[in-house]
């Protein structure tokens, strides 16, 4: 039997879509993309999405009181190799940086409770933290919800409240370290970027998928 259009959108339909690799990117990206949220503001484990069968597992507990200040996620058909490493290089002077192999973490702000991820949400890109773990980029993209009642009308990162950006910041640099641990510690954020920056990254993680995964993708 010949394989129709019509088969392949009832097949799409009759199966779950792989988060990473069967969810467009939107037709706005990078000024409006799709995010997938693994975690919300009230998990106390951490939730990832094993990326062979689309699933989530609970990656590990969260053993101290860290705790979320935003939904959390990836944009889907992202990677973070070459290209969004090379950003980080040339931006911070550097040529060790390399990328950490993941798609592009994504921060979504919204007054809304969201109970639970496993969810697609349209956000906006404002800004990024220009992230290093040990000598790999984890650059963490954030995000506002698209219409959304008090986070909805910001463009700029630099537009938040310092207190929000603040707790975004003691999260990620703080959620892997151990209290009384004193090493180094694991992860820093010589940076913050606004929206144009934000948007090269998302660009050049899309560029990464697509070099893996032999696409082509024009951004407008």
């Amino acid at each position: 039997m010949a394989y129709s259009m019509d088969m392949g959108r009832l097949m799409g339909l009759r199966y779950k879509s792989h988060p990473w690799h069967g969810i467009n990117i939107g037709p706005d990206a990078p000024k409006t993309i799709i995010a997938f949220i693994e975690m919300v503001t009230n998990d106390a484990v951490k939730y990832e999405v094993d990326k062979e069968s689309g699933y989530l597992i609970l990656d590990r507990p969260q053993k101290y009181s860290n705790l979320l200040p935003a939904l959390y996620g990836f944009i889907p058909q992202t990677y973070c190799t070459e290209n969004v490493a090379k950003l980080s290089n040339q931006n911070l002077n550097r040529t060790d940086i390399c990328g950490d192999g993941d798609p592009l973490d994504i921060c979504v702000l919204t007054e809304k409770n969201i109970v639970h991820g496993d969810i697609l949400v349209k956000a906006k890109p404002i800004g990024g933290f220009r992230m290093i773990d040990g000598i790999e980029a984890d650059d963490k993209i954030i995000a506002v919800l698209e219409n959304d009642a008090v986070y909805g009308n910001y463009t700029e990162i630099d537009q938040l409240p310092e207190l929000v950006v603040n707790r975004l910041r003691h999260y990620f640099l703080t959620y892997k370290e151990i209290p009384g641990d004193s090493g180094e510690p694991k992860c820093s954020i010589p940076q913050v970027y606004g929206s144009a920056e934000a948007h090269k990254v998302i660009e050049a993680s899309a560029l990464d998928y697509d070099n893996k995964f032999n696409l082509d993708r024009v951004f407008k």
